[in-house]
């Protein structure tokens, strides 16, 4: 049974994975409908596909219960006034041909993590996460100093999905109810964008046909479904696989980019996508090597009892 829970697991930590990696292909089927406007239907549509999980698996009790707590309110806010902007700055950035420039976000966002752990959690590092550290900000720093301006779409989405993610450690809540009222907390102003839009401006979001409304419904289950994936796949995978299955994700929308919606790709992009990547070696391998040592550590100490 506990086999079948980890390949099940990992199954779905690829299926998430995979799904991040393709939904440049989404919102470039919206590319007509203004960053947004697709935003607002985003929030909406997820929580509306929550709230029906949520009605199904009869958990609103839950919902109620983390309301009654101030700290986690404000957790969920915070939460959800970030992982607004990192969507806001994803489709944007997808939708003005820069998905190369997502892909280095999500590429970096893992190393930046490791840094707010440090300063944040006052977490330790050994010499290997330095090194790491060190050759993904010169990754970055080798885009800015060639085209004179930060690569400011990457630096967003990483900071504001590692801030995301920490404040979803602070405050623990359980995935389902964490989206839930995060996207509760920022549908009214959602609604209000919509009410407001004129009606007849395609170039506001009006005068949609069906099949884009359609589609416009559907960002909430593609938003949704995926994080749904990762929680299970979070609670029955080790942190050594999950390490290197997110990796899938940028790497999918990179050759997206690059071979689908033909982005520029320079010698500089590979210079600094090198760093970035060596950097993601380094740190993985050895976060492998401490996982395993520990687990012998563990194994050892309880054949010793």
């Amino acid at each position: 049974m506990e086999e079948k829970s980890s390949l099940k697991g990992i199954l779905c930590a690829f299926a998430a994975y995979i799904a991040w990696g393709l939904l440049p292909i989404y919102w470039k089927a919206l590319q007509h409908v203004p960053a947004g406007m697709i935003l607002a239907h985003r929030i909406i549509w997820s929580f509306v596909f929550v709230a029906i999980l949520l009605s199904l698996k009869k958990q609103w009790s839950k919902v109620i219960m983390v309301l009654r707590e101030p700290l986690k309110v404000l957790g969920v806010v915070l939460s959800g006034l970030l992982i607004t902007l990192n969507w806001y700055t994803y489709i944007w950035a997808v939708n003005s041909n820069r998905v190369v420039e997502t892909s280095l976000g999500y590429y970096f966002n893992p190393l930046l993590v490791v840094l707010i752990g440090i300063i944040v959690l006052g977490e330790k590092i050994d010499r290997w996460q330095i090194l790491s550290l060190g050759l993904a900000f010169m990754g970055v720093f080798i885009q800015t100093w060639e085209y004179g301006q930060i690569p400011w779409v990457a630096l967003v989405l990483a900071t504001t999905f590692a801030l995301y993610g920490l404040a979803k450690r602070l405050v623990q809540v359980d995935s389902m109810l964490g989206l839930a009222l995060e996207t509760a907390i920022v549908t009214p102003f959602a609604l209000l964008y919509l009410w407001l839009a004129p009606v007849n401006a395609p170039e506001s979001g009006g005068a949609l046909g069906i099949v884009t409304l359609l589609l416009l419904v559907g960002a909430g289950i593609v938003t949704a479904t995926p994080l749904l994936w990762f929680g299970y796949a979070a609670k029955h995978v080790s942190f050594a696989n999950i390490g290197f299955i997110q990796y899938l994700s940028p790497t999918i929308s990179l050759l997206l980019g690059v071979f689908v919606y033909h982005e520029e790709f320079t010698s500089i992009h590979a210079l600094s996508f090198g760093f970035i990547w060596a950097a993601l070696a380094i740190y993985s391998l050895t976060r492998i090597h401490a996982y395993r040592k520990a687990n012998l550590k563990a194994l050892q100490s309880l054949q010793g009892k």
